[in-house]
């Protein structure tokens, strides 16, 4: 399963998240942001590469739909994480271990690959 973390500016958050999973044998994992200056900027290509996204706040759902809503956006999840955290945060780390395990595990269940 392919796996995209979105925040707002790919800096901290999302990039935490791609670092801790990418080692993770059930998935796949990309991360970008919604900025102009992010390292790695969310792109049609992206979102059609991924089987699900994940979006650190609500607000990124709507934009998601706005900037994408011609073509056909996978499942996505919020995870509801605050713009508060430093890169590889140990909370960060622990709330987004918890929150992103379980929705792998449902994912799973549900017979996504």
């Amino acid at each position: 399963m392919n796996i995209l973390f979105v925040c707002s500016r790919n800096k901290r958050r999302s990039r935490t998240a791609e670092k801790i999973f990418s080692n993770d044998q059930r998935v796949y994992v990309k991360s970008a942001g919604f900025s102009s200056k992010s390292p790695v900027k969310i792109s049609e290509k992206l979102v059609n590469w991924a089987d699900l996204i994940l979006l650190m706040e609500y607000e990124h759902s709507k934009r998601l739909l706005e900037l994408y809503r011609k073509i056909d956006i996978p499942k996505t999840e919020v995870l509801d994480i605050e713009d508060r955290f430093e890169y590889m945060d140990k909370a960060l780390i622990e709330i987004l271990t918890e929150k992103t395990n379980e929705i792998i595990k449902t994912a799973h269940n549900n017979g996504y690959k």
